[in-house]
């Protein structure tokens, strides 16, 4: 038995004038709780309580080391009444990130609806097509569209995208669809970049992965806009499969090389805390799992 339970043990007995009064209100035994009283006098040196066959009161000593005691358990139970309420209390601040266009098409409908159900959480949300920094961001709780590498965050898979390459059916009818990855050489393609062009796209071929030589006729800095200009019939694209999943349905685009692809993407819910994760991490990621696995089945193409 610890220091800080024969305390409690002895401050109980103090009140009660009783060991078997204590015993009962620990639900331990009589003599366990003898056995803890004693060890706290053995370890202060110092007798705290006069025993009788009648009676239990307290020394000198006893009455002095009570009134600490007594603080010590109140600050004590203080404190983890206030710890226990911030796990299990949905209050306070929520910092989350996911990619720009995912974040808008399927993340936004999880913000509003957990704003509605929890009013007392706040939500910061950065959707952003960088990797943020969970400590530098100060972040929470992260969608990521990746394989993970082994980074010690906890993650919920909510379902796969795929990378597809994709152009009008007017433009298909005009140029042909290519039917190997080689043929695209053959095709005005449509490029998203950050700083740097891309030089080649990745498909798998005969098993392995190979870089197929690209020279696009369009290089955009924007998803939306090598979108839009698949649709409007400039060429071909490659991107993430939601994020052509409406065009695709309304049959404005149409995937071509489907059998060339790479192995889908993992969509997760990614966040720090683990098991100790506070209540509102906890109630978000619950929800974004059941939302998210939903919706990004429902996009699937």
């Amino acid at each position: 038995m610890d220091r800080f339970e024969a305390m409690q043990i002895f401050v109980t007995v103090a009140e009660q004038r009783s060991f078997a009064a204590a015993a009962r209100h620990h639900g331990q035994s009589a003599a366990r709780v003898t056995r803890a009283v004693a060890a706290l006098e053995a370890a202060l040196g110092a007798r705290l309580l006069h025993r009788t066959t009648r009676a239990v009161r307290l020394t000198e000593a006893g009455a002095s080391y009570l009134t600490q005691a007594k603080r010590i358990v109140a600050e004590v139970a203080q404190a983890e009444s206030e710890a226990r309420r911030a796990h299990t209390e949905l209050s306070g601040q929520l910092s989350i990130t996911a990619p720009r266009l995912f974040g808008q098409l399927h993340v936004a409908p999880v913000v509003s609806a957990f704003l509605k159900q929890h009013p007392r959480v706040t939500l910061r949300v950065l959707f952003s097509d960088r990797v943020l920094d969970f400590h530098e961001q100060g972040l929470d709780v992260a969608i990521r569209i990746a394989h993970l590498p082994d980074s010690g965050l906890s993650a919920v898979k909510v379902g796969t995208v795929r990378r597809v390459v994709c152009g009008s059916p007017a433009y298909l009818r005009e140029r042909g669809v290519p039917r190997h990855p080689h043929e695209l050489a053959a095709h005005d393609l449509i490029a998203f970049a950050g700083e740097a062009a891309p030089q080649a796209w990745v498909f798998t071929l005969n098993g392995e992965r190979e870089r197929v030589p690209l020279r696009p006729r369009l290089i955009v800095n924007s998803t939306e806009l090598s979108v839009s200009a698949a649709v409007a019939g400039d060429g071909l694209t490659r991107v993430l499969s939601y994020q052509v999943a409406q065009e695709l349905k309304q049959k404005r685009l149409r995937i071509v090389l489907p059998d060339y692809e790479l192995p889908p993407i993992p969509v997760h819910v990614v966040h720090t805390e683990a098991r100790q994760a506070s209540a509102r991490v906890r109630a978000f990621v619950q929800l974004a799992a059941e939302r998210l696995t939903r919706s990004v089945r429902e996009a699937q193409v």
